[in-house]
């Protein structure tokens, strides 16, 4: 599928302003700016950037708990995004949720719970059926999620009834302190949804995610649900609170930024193509840079959550009363 001009451009910008907020993001967990946990998408940006690029307007994504870079392509700004993590009222999700709970239109989530998202996929490709809109979802997991029994459950019920669900494992090689190969049996991760097709795909490449997503979503609408295996690399630990060099060399991060980077492949691409010169990108950068640090600057200064609401967005209707909250029994 040959990209043109405006949409190499918007998927470049897209890449660069994650990487930017992300690093960024590292920064102010460092700072103790953040609290709580905070899981980067560094190194993973074809793979959020590749699919929105070829979704249709009816189509839903949910996605695991590294959940930033979705944000940013569904529409969050970097400056929404940063009031989130630091507990400010501008945040994506009014400063409540942080790290692992954004939304926006079409796009359901970050979940915290490991795996617990792909039922819910499932659920929206019902959904797709039932109101017959043409849509498909996109249903996302790690390869530390691959084993969890609820992934099984969602994929049986929706080949039982033919759902439009493209379900994409991220495998960026490590779970939660481990290799792959330690923790699952089979780390071929493509190859486990029995009756469900899968392919491998280079999450590395751009042109090959939005290659693979635009097949799967062509037989998830005719055929129901398909599977597949991204294979990214993170560069940062599990979350911030994870070195991600007790199981993992500094060398081998190093060697995959130089040689595997996502962004520095786009790049080449773009230019052997000649749809982007060496002053373009770089103009680019420059001016996506400067836009997520003048968006992190103001959201230091956002408001914070006040006290009264830590029980909005709860319950359908708003709680007067909490049991055991002391001081505030009254809310």
């Amino acid at each position: 599928m040959e990209i043109d001009v405006k949409d190499a451009t918007i998927m470049l910008e897209q890449m660069l302003y994650i990487r930017r907020m992300e690093n960024k993001a590292a920064e102010l967990y460092r700072a103790r700016l953040i609290n709580g946990f905070c899981h980067l998408y560094s190194g993973q940006e074809a793979i959020a950037v590749g699919i929105k690029s070829i979704m249709q307007d009816n189509d839903t994504v949910i996605t695991a708990y590294r959940c930033h870079g979705f944000a940013v392509v569904f529409g969050a700004s970097a400056r929404e995004v940063f009031a989130e993590l630091m507990g400010r009222q501008t945040g994506i999700s009014k400063g409540k949720g942080g790290s692992m709970h954004m939304y926006g239109p079409s796009f359901f989530g970050g979940d915290g719970i490991v795996g617990g998202q792909v039922p819910i996929g499932a659920g929206l490709a019902f959904a797709h059926k039932y109101n017959n809109n043409g849509g498909v979802s996109f249903t996302l997991y790690g390869d530390g999620a691959a084993s969890q029994g609820q992934i099984f459950e969602a994929w049986n019920m929706a080949k039982l009834w033919s759902l439009p669900v493209v379900f994409i494992c991220e495998n960026n090689k490590y779970g939660m302190g481990t290799v792959t190969h330690r923790h699952s049996a089979n780390d071929k991760f493509y190859t486990r949804g029995d009756l469900i097709p899968g392919v491998k795909v280079n999450g590395m490449k751009i042109d090959q995610v939005r290659e693979a997503t635009k097949f799967a979503r062509e037989h998830a609408v005719c055929n129901g649900p398909i599977l597949l295996e991204m294979e990214t690399y993170r560069y940062f630990g599990h979350s911030m609170s994870d070195p991600g060099t007790s199981y993992r060399t500094r060398e081998e991060v190093k060697s995959t930024q130089d040689k595997e980077d996502p962004i520095k492949y786009f790049i080449n691409y773009l230019q052997e193509k000649n749809i982007k010169s060496n002053k373009d990108i770089e103009d680019l950068k420059k001016g996506i840079f400067k836009e997520v640090d003048k968006e992190l600057e103001e959201s230091k200064n956002d408001t914070w959550v006040d006290i009264k609401e830590i029980s909005t967005h709860i319950y359908v209707k708003k709680l007067e009363e909490c049991r055991g909250l002391v001081p505030w029994h009254k809310v």
